[in-house]
């Protein structure tokens, strides 16, 4: 059974205090699949322009992710350039280039609309609609969203969270949602939208995951060196989506064993760390399930009491 991924194949444009890149593989669907394909089948539904690279192709096709939902459009592929804080914690975007993203509207191949597991990048909240009612056999469909679609597309997000079965948020973008300071009630009030399982992501202080009746907490993993926390948040849905589909996990089981989505979060979390240990997507060319497992067992160690 395979992960469908629906978001944005880019290129970024970074800087950070460890150096800088001009063009490197990047968007969301690019991190989520990259980092999901540790644990399952990955399947993608994106766009990219006429100079996308064969070398990234070739990358994702090495990680076994099916590229049949991969559309070439004529002109060029989305990109994105920012430069970061000196601690990492804030970025200043400098330009967005939408290119044939612009034109995006995400039409899923025959053979991904039986599969089971749906993750929706952030993308425009009527897409992740659409795409979610072209999917058949759905054991969960969630995904991640952003303070532009919070603040001026509220509706079509609300409309669209009602079918979802979990949501994926950083902390400043939950308040915004729930309009909550506190992020116990701000949990609360976004399970009442629609999801049954919140994931609020607090960067490098790790991750908090809410259902109605339970809460785990996951703090962030401690790397000396952060070279480039860009796709970290997404590397994390990856990894948490990706050991659920391993696992063959039903959200909507009403018997679901809570401890297994805690290990999704730590998963997650996993995933994010590695993300964050060169630029871009490099990690991925060498990392393998070994380091995923041994990362786990350190968080393991370091949380048991």
């Amino acid at each position: 059974m395979s992960l469908i991924v629906v978001g944005s194949v880019a290129y970024d444009g970074v800087e950070t205090p460890y150096g800088r890149v001009d063009r490197m593989l990047g968007g969301s669907c690019t991190y989520i699949a990259l980092s999901a394909s540790y644990f399952t089948k990955t399947r993608i539904v994106a766009v990219v322009g006429e100079d996308f690279d064969e070398a990234d192709r070739d990358l994702l096709c090495e990680r076994g992710i099916d590229l049949s939902g991969l559309e070439t459009l004529p002109g060029k592929t989305f990109y994105w350039q920012g430069v970061y804080t000196n601690d990492m914690n804030d970025r200043t975007t400098l330009r967005t280039d939408l290119n044939v993203f612009a034109e995006f509207n995400p039409k899923l191949p025959e053979h991904y609309r039986n599969e089971p597991y749906l993750l929706l990048g952030n993308i425009q909240p009527t897409l992740q609609s659409s795409v979610r009612n072209q999917m058949n056999c759905l054991r969960f469909v969630g995904g991640d969203t952003m303070n532009y679609w919070i603040r001026d597309f509220r509706q079509d997000l609300l409309e669209t969270l009602k079918g979802w079965d979990f949501l994926l948020i950083n902390d400043s973008e939950a308040r915004m949602l729930s309009g909550e300071v506190n992020l116990k009630r701000a949990a609360r009030a976004i399970l009442d939208m629609g999801p049954s399982t919140v994931v609020i992501k607090r960067g490098e202080y790790g991750a908090i995951l809410f259902r109605r009746d339970a809460m785990f907490m996951v703090p962030g993993y401690l790397l000396e060196e952060v070279y480039d926390p860009t796709g970290a948040g997404d590397s994390f849905a990856g990894g948490f989506v990706g050991y659920m589909a391993e696992r063959q996990l039903d959200l909507r089981d009403p018997n679901l064993d809570f401890r297994e989505l805690g290990r999704a979060v730590i998963y997650g979390s996993v995933m994010g760390s590695f993300c964050c240990e060169k630029f871009g997507v490099e990690r991925f060319r060498t990392l393998t399930r070994s380091e995923i497992d041994g990362r786990f067992q350190e968080f393991k160690a370091a949380t048991d009491f």
